[in-house]
């Protein structure tokens, strides 16, 4: 079964509460319940990860390279200024998607620049949490094409 990496970072574990104009009323739990049985449905084992911190994110994407064939990521707030999580992202061979429920690009100019997207394989951005179940159907084809 091919395995992928689910990792969100900080404060979408306040997914529900947070803003629900903006990142919907669905909670983490729900969200990840939903993703894993959607990925399931697909032949793809999905593994669920949240954290505000960001070194624990980055022990999680340098552990990704033996054990998954993709990582779906959203690095919250870390996307606009963490050189950090973009090196780990550098460091592994493992493909990543960086997605976000808003669309950055439509809100305020500090959230406009990604530092993680040069070192993705893609981004989706604006889609509501469909672009996590995108991702998903993304990197099976990309993983796919590459094992044929």
């Amino acid at each position: 079964m091919i395995r992928f990496l689910l990792l969100n970072g900080p404060n979408l574990n306040r997914l529900g509460k947070r803003e629900p104009h903006i990142y919907g009323s669905e909670t983490l739990a729900d969200l990840e319940k939903q993703l894993s049985e959607f990925a399931s449905e697909h032949g793809v084992e999905l593994t669920c990860y949240q954290s505000n911190y960001e070194g624990a994110l980055i022990d999680q994407i340098h552990r990704a390279e033996a054990h998954y064939k993709g990582i779906i990521f959203n690095p919250g707030a870390f996307t606009h200024y963490s050189y950090a999580l973009r090196d780990a992202i550098a460091s592994v061979r493992t493909p990543v998607i960086e997605v976000h429920i808003s669309n950055i690009h439509a809100r305020e100019p500090f959230r406009h620049q990604s530092v993680i997207a040069p070192v993705t394989v893609g981004q989706i951005v604006g889609l509501g949490v469909m672009g996590y179940r995108l991702a998903i159907l993304a990197l099976l084809e990309m993983i796919e094409g590459r094992e044929e």
